[in-house]
């Protein structure tokens, strides 16, 4: 590992610390996203606390936080084993703020920010499996979770090469997703739209 490289995985993870959604919801006046609805600092909770407008703005900043590092990376000849550990870096940063207590999101926007660089149809392919799963079956995390498991096959679809730092990432989603799972099986993990049953999400 090059001190490049060492430096923006350090640079990815503190940019991935800076909590979109907490930030977004102080400036719009809104209640604080830890505390209120699911108590995760993601886009899906301010979807139920501030509306869309809010939703997508913490959508956008939090892909942003995985697409910069990652497509730097990319064009200063990273190679892509480090990419991976780079949107690692970025995803933790997310999950485990330094900025806010280590009290963060699941990490979902910041890991399709950081595969978005490998091109539009791949984040064609997610997005859409993301959309679909959602409208069928209205849990945010389920869909979240089958996305990433299909992830890596689309990568290998498309360009094969990044399969193995794609695979890598979509594992640790997976597993920031433990409590959603169980909750799923449980029948106890809160739908979108649901402005309730937050006490069972914590």
């Amino acid at each position: 590992m090059t001190p490049l490289t060492l430096a923006i995985i350090i640079f990815a993870y503190l940019l991935g610390s800076i909590s979109s959604a907490v930030l977004i919801c102080r400036l719009l006046k809104l209640p604080d996203p830890r505390d209120s609805g699911s108590n995760n600092p993601g886009a899906t909770n301010v979807l139920r606390i501030g509306g869309k407008k809010a939703a997508i703005a913490v959508l956008l900043c939090d892909m942003l936080k995985g697409t910069i590092p990652v497509w730097g990376s990319y064009y200063l000849g990273v190679d892509s084993v480090m990419l991976g550990v780079i949107a690692i870096a970025a995803c933790l940063g997310h999950m485990y703020p330094i900025f806010f207590h280590f009290k963060g999101g699941k990490g979902v926007a910041t890991a399709l920010g950081s595969v978005a660089p490998i091109g539009l149809g791949l984040t064609g392919l997610i997005v859409a499996t993301w959309l679909t799963i959602v409208v069928i079956f209205r849990y945010s995390s389920l869909a979240a979770i089958i996305t990433v498991l299909l992830t890596p096959l689309y990568t290998w679809m498309i360009k094969p090469q990044f399969t193995l730092p794609v695979a890598m990432l979509c594992c640790l989603i997976v597993l920031r997703h433990h409590q959603n799972i169980r909750r799923l099986f449980e029948g106890t993990e809160p739908k979108i739209g649901d402005k309730e049953k937050t006490a069972a999400n914590k």
